[in-house]
């Protein structure tokens, strides 16, 4: 992480804000080392913080020159992946020899699945498996290029995400649940998430009028339903088809 200095810990915070050009609630910030006034000149050290950006929402762009070629980093892997999902969906179909495999092959063949999509894209990434105790599986891709597979509001990520569940219900015996991972992403997207079933919550029941919201995978739209589903004035709802399918909160009838 980015360490910064300055007089006082708050000092220090602005500093680092101010250089990566992010706000706070954007970012994680650890204090290191707090200011030392010293005695008589001597011993005085400056406050310590570390600074790093949560990359779960738009960032914020601190430098004009820096705009243009991140915009177009994006841009170009965005595109690689749309591409990547056509030739993927089609090339699963027609593969007769991937079928009805049981739970260990399918998840090593997603895996090798997915190390060639993102050699693919030009951002090669490891994949690490992981079984939760819910019997979800979660794929780790490690990458230096971390951005690139996350995208702007997740959007390749989430693409990724598709893919790897679409190749599991037509490969796998039985029915499979995958999350796809970048990073500490998934952790700081679920932190969002929850924020924003709160506020939604609070503006339907100021209103009293439903709140759609943004397309997302099924297992983010199940994380704002779980924190809304012991709120009894709010009922939430899914709508579209996937990839688009997005939730709606709207108020309970009985109270409105």
């Amino acid at each position: 992480m980015p360490v910064y200095e300055g007089p006082t810990i708050d000092d220090a915070i602005s500093k680092g804000l101010q250089a990566l050009g992010v706000k706070k609630e954007a970012v994680d910030i650890e204090i290191l080392t707090d200011a030392k006034k010293g005695f008589l000149g001597m011993g005085k050290k400056d406050a310590r913080v570390s600074i790093e950006p949560i990359n779960v929402e738009e960032p914020v762009i601190a430098a004009e020159t820096n705009k243009k070629s991140t915009e177009e980093e994006q841009t170009f892997a965005e595109e690689k992946t749309e591409e990547k999902i056509q030739q993927a969906v089609e090339s699963s179909s027609s593969d007769i020899q991937l079928i009805d495999l049981d739970e260990e092959e399918a998840i090593k063949e997603l895996a090798l699945y997915l190390t060639n999509i993102t050699n693919d894209m030009g951002v090669p990434a490891l994949v690490k498996i992981q079984h939760e105790a819910n019997g979800l599986i979660v794929m780790n891709l490690e990458t230096s290029k971390q951005g690139m597979l996350i995208g702007k509001h997740g959007k390749i990520l989430n693409a990724l995400q598709y893919l790897a569940q679409v190749f599991l219900h037509r490969v796998a015996k039985e029915k499979l649940s995958v999350v796809v991972n970048v990073g500490n992403y998934r952790q700081k997207r679920e932190e969002v998430l929850t924020r924003l079933a709160q506020r939604t919550a609070e503006k339907v029941k100021e209103t009293g009028r439903p709140v759609f919201l943004e397309p997302m995978p099924a297992f983010e739209r199940k994380m704002i339903h779980s924190a809304l589903s012991k709120d009894e004035y709010i009922k939430t709802h899914s709508e579209g088809e996937d990839p688009y399918r997005y939730l709606v909160v709207e108020p309970a009838k009985k109270y409105f």
